[in-house]
């Protein structure tokens, strides 16, 4: 039987269920070796929600398999995440995940190239991202360099331990 093809293609507000469906089915899986399940207990529900405002910006991605269902999304934004802040010149790399069904088939590798290229016609010269402790290896693959650890605020409360990431695009 030959494997499945996927699509890459600019998500949009009416994704928000299959992209909450899918970091649902990924964060669990994926994230299950860099966390303790006390961390993931409080994180999970926070992060495995579709963020609206994401899908509407034109610049977050999903990849669509034959048949529709989705095998992963990320996207990037101006905005630095939490902030809103704006530095001319710096993206920020934003919610990816891949459903665990479809990881190491280039899929994540496929969604960050897009971003990249997005974002460097747009102006943007340089990416970061705050990378869960899960994939600080996949950004060090794709050029990223660690600037430092950082706590991601979830809540007021909850924080997630990430590092944070930088490369030249």
């Amino acid at each position: 039987m030959a494997e499945k093809r996927y699509a890459l293609r600019v998500a949009g507000p009416a994704d928000a269920e299959a992209v909450t469906a899918l970091l649902e089915a990924s964060y669990p899986t994926l994230l299950a070796g860099g966390y303790a399940p006390d961390v993931l207990a409080a994180t999970l529900p926070l992060m495995t929600k579709a963020n609206p405002k994401l899908l509407a910006s034109g610049t977050y991605y999903v990849a669509e398999v034959d048949g529709g269902s989705l095998a992963g999304c990320g996207g990037w934004t101006a905005e630095k995440p939490g902030s809103g802040e704006i530095v001319p010149g710096v993206g920020h790399i934003r919610h990816f995940g891949t459903h665990p069904d479809w990881t190491r088939r280039g899929i994540a590798s496929a969604l960050l190239v897009r971003c990249l290229e997005d974002a460097k016609a747009r102006g943007v010269e340089s990416m970061e991202a705050f990378a869960t402790l899960s994939a600080e290896g996949f950004y060090r693959a794709h050029g990223f360099v660690a600037i430092g650890p950082i706590d991601v605020p979830m809540t007021k409360d909850v924080k997630l331990p990430s590092l944070w990431m930088r490369r030249a695009i």
